[in-house]
Parts: structure tokens; sequence; C-alpha cells
């Protein structure tokens, strides 16, 4: 997928077009949004002016204090602010795993299928005049976008994403500890990632909440990382360090594996949801466009 323009079927952008992030809280920003405050009245409060820039809405120019200055400027209200969304993506090499082979060759890997579900969150975003920053990490933050905002800024989104590269191993505590990568402004946080990890993630959670993040956690899974069908004696690779083990595939192995790997997700499902973080579980097997108009609705985060 070597094209930015390619990760969102027209399709679907058309239906993105009607949908918007639906913030549990809403966040006072530093410039006009389409979304309400609730912590900020009902009432269409005059808060301050800005000067115009380029994706502001042109409807909101004061044609009065233009005459005066020169100088185009826009109304902020109150009860109108924008949200900051940042999206993050695990780019580490485990994220490779699930490309689809022969018939099931349309499959999206959990790394392309992460990058096509941060495209369509950022589009809505941008599509409603919230800011959007993007950014991939592996033990550090390896690329970074900075903000965007309006609708014409969604391809040079989807270009930085189609840009983003798996590399190496990942360490997500050791990304999140660094102050200087948390948003300094209260936003929403997406966290796209497989989640497979031996320590750090509730830790990494944890600092993003104090960053006043509302964090919306979508771990990506291949179908065969739930429910694997092997057989026989097997050499598996570790993807990011390299490192093998002879396993046994036996039936009695697999159910074991079947168990831990839905213990594992129940038990991330339930940190989050003890901190008012949204945590949802994407398979890959489930298009990506299905999960962005199905799921995120089911779960209130786009309306």
């Amino acid at each position: 997928m070597s094209s930015g323009v390619n990760l969102l079927d027209p399709t679907l952008m058309r239906r993105l077009d009607q949908m918007s992030i639906a913030a549990k809280k809403r966040i006072r920003g530093t410039m006009q949004g389409k979304r309400r405050s609730r912590d900020m009245g009902s009432s269409m409060e005059f808060a301050d002016y800005r000067l115009y820039t380029p994706g502001d809405d042109t409807r909101q120019l004061d044609w009065h204090a233009f005459g005066r200055t020169g100088k185009p400027f826009i109304k902020l209200f109150m009860d109108e602010q924008e949200l900051q969304v940042n999206l993050w993506l695990d780019a580490s090499k485990s994220m490779d795993f699930g490309r689809g082979e022969g018939a099931d060759s349309l499959r999206l890997s959990k790394w392309e299928y992460a990058r096509q579900l941060a495209a369509g969150i950022g589009y809505m975003s941008l599509n409603r005049f919230d800011r959007v920053s993007a950014a991939a990490f592996t033990t550090q933050m390896t690329k970074q976008q900075k903000l965007l905002r309006g609708k014409g800024s969604s391809l040079k989104l989807f270009e930085f994403l189609a840009s983003c590269q798996t590399e190496g191993t990942g360490d997500i505590g050791a990304v999140f500890r660094n102050p200087s990568i948390l948003p300094r402004q209260a936003g929403m946080t997406w966290l796209f990632s497989d989640f497979l990890y031996e320590q750090g993630i509730e830790e990494s959670l944890k600092y993003l909440l104090a960053a006043k993040q509302e964090v919306v956690a979508v771990q990506i899974l291949a179908s065969e990382e739930l429910n694997p069908d092997l057989t026989g004696e097997l050499r598996l690779i570790d993807s990011e360090s390299g490192a093998a083990r002879e396993v046994a595939m036996s039936s009695k192995v697999l159910q074991a594996y079947r168990e831990a790997a839905l213990q594992y997700t129940q038990t991330l499902r339930a940190f989050c949801y003890e901190r008012g973080i949204t945590y949802l579980l994407a398979i890959t097997n489930v298009p990506p466009g299905d999960f962005l108009l199905g799921e995120l609705r089911r779960s209130g985060l786009v309306r």
C-alpha cells in the first residue's frame, strides 16, 4: 500500500462524511470546532477572536472587525470547541502478522489494519474541524505528524500513515513514560496495538490518563492469534526477537493457548473498564470499514 489515497475506499469515505467522533468528555480547546462542550454551557456565548487560518469556517469571519482592522478575524464561541485527537500506532514487527494467503489473500496484516482504522478516525475528526496528530512507535516514537486541522488535511494524514513502516522490537512502557511525548492539551488519544507485551501496558495507559486524555485502546489481533489451527512438531519464531522454540502442537496445548489468549484479552478489557478507558478488540478478518461503521457506533464512539 504505497499511496496514502488508497488507505480508505472512496465509498467508505462518503459514509464517514456523515459521522463524527463522540468524545465522552467534551474538551475545551483553543479554536472553534464543530462539537459542543458540556462544561461551557449550551448558549452561543461569545468567547474571543483569533486570526483566520486556512481550513477555518469562513462563515465565522467577523466582517465588522475586518472593516475596522483590515485583518480577517474568526469569532470563537464558548460552547463549540475543537477536540484534539491523537493517533498512536504500534509499529513493532509483531504488527506485520496476519496477512492472508491463497483464498484469504485480501486479509490485511495487523499493521495494515491499524493504519486503515487510524485513517478512518482521523478523517472523521478532520472533517469536523477537530485537530489531529499521529505518531508511530516501537521503543520510542519513530515518526510523527504534528497537528492537522480541516478536511483538506486528510490527504496529508493519509500520506503520513502510508509512509510509516514497522521496524524492530517494541517497548510500550519506554515510549509513554517519556513525558516529552505525552499530549500537552487535554483530548482524546487512540492507541492501536496488538498489546502483546510482557509489561508496560498498564503503566502506559495510566500515563495517558494522567495527561488528561480520554483513551481508546484498540487491540488488533489476527484470528489465528486467538484460535490457531496448527498441528504437529513446529518451530515457532518470535517476529521481533528472532528467538525460536520447538513446540509439539497437541490438542491439549492448543486448548491451553486459546484459554490463555482469551484470559489475556479479558484482563486488558477489565483493566480498561475499571479506569474509564474504552477497550475495543479488532480482529483482522472483519473488514476495517465494517469495524469503523459498526463497532465504533455500537460502542458509542461515533455518531
